[in-house]
């Protein structure tokens, strides 16, 4: 079946099953692989993207859920790393292994366009669902802290159009 998505911000019609895993549309069919494979259970946050806006985990989300939708991707955040969340992970260096970093940020900006002042309680609650093996979690909360404290901390705008 023919479903139509807006992908960062371009329309794609897809001819997939309407229960294939939106996270495999964006791997497989899009070519768009910056948005991880973790636990295909949706507990690791490795595949978090922004659907209308809001952070789910694409491995759960299938393709006719998404059908019609808004999409942004790790992609989508920002075609120059200029995105203020993702200047803060580079400035407080949070990735290691880097392998669950798209789920971070994606989840610290859907984070931040709810609560642009996040207290570390808040930001410890808001990216509970994220884990990250190497234990990034002190740098990821002062990343995510950095990014509101410069004022500029703002939803992604569904990247290239």
């Amino acid at each position: 079946m023919a479903f139509t998505f807006t992908v960062n911000g371009k329309q794609h019609t897809c001819d997939v099953p309407s229960d294939m895993p939106l996270l495999w549309v964006l791997r497989d069919v899009l070519g768009m692989t910056g948005t991880k494979y973790g636990c295909g259970m949706g507990v690791c946050g490795a595949c978090t993207i922004h659907l209308n806006g809001e952070a789910v985990r694409a491995c759960l989300t299938t393709a006719g859920t998404a059908a019609g939708k808004k999409i942004t991707t790790i992609e989508g955040i920002s075609p120059d790393r200029s995105h203020p969340v993702q200047k803060a992970w580079m400035e407080e260096d949070v990735a290691q292994c880097g392998y669950c970093q798209p789920g971070q940020i994606m989840t610290a900006c859907a984070l931040l366009a709810k609560n642009p002042k996040p207290t570390d309680a808040e930001i410890d609650d808001g990216m509970s669902g994220n884990i990250c093996r190497c234990g990034t979690y002190q740098r990821i909360r002062a990343a995510v802290k950095l990014a509101a404290a410069t004022g500029k901390a703002k939803p992604a705008k569904g990247g290239r159009k």
